[in-house]
């Protein structure tokens, strides 16, 4: 409960600094921003956000359903399933193969250390 109260604290936090400034960012990337900071200069331990973080991203695709599914609707793109599919699949392979890239840099960085 921890990790997923400073999670949507710094969500809130970044939302709020964002209306208030009138900044052109969107406030969960102002947050996000917020939260890496506060991780680097060691306000927030990683341990405390790990079991949060990890059951969403467990979770991710499955919070992007209604988007997508209200995102065809609108549009009535219902008939274009197929190029709709390739998009997708598109962007989740990439997405994924950018996720495996940073992750295997990241795991041989650790290793050398």
């Amino acid at each position: 409960m921890l990790g997923l109260g400073l999670l949507m604290g710094f969500a809130a936090l970044g939302e709020g600094l964002a209306r208030l400034l009138r900044v052109p960012v969107p406030g969960p990337v102002l947050g996000l921003l917020l939260l890496w900071l506060a991780l680097g200069l060691g306000v927030v331990r990683l341990s405390w956000l790990e079991g949060a973080a990890d059951h969403l991203l467990g979770v991710l695709g499955l919070l992007f359903v209604p988007a997508t599914v209200g995102f065809t609707d609108y549009l009535s793109a219902g008939a274009a399933w197929g190029l709709w599919l390739l998009v997708m699949l598109t962007g989740l392979l990439a997405g994924a193969g950018v996720t495996g890239l940073i992750a295997a840099r990241w795991l041989k960085s650790e290793q050398q250390a």
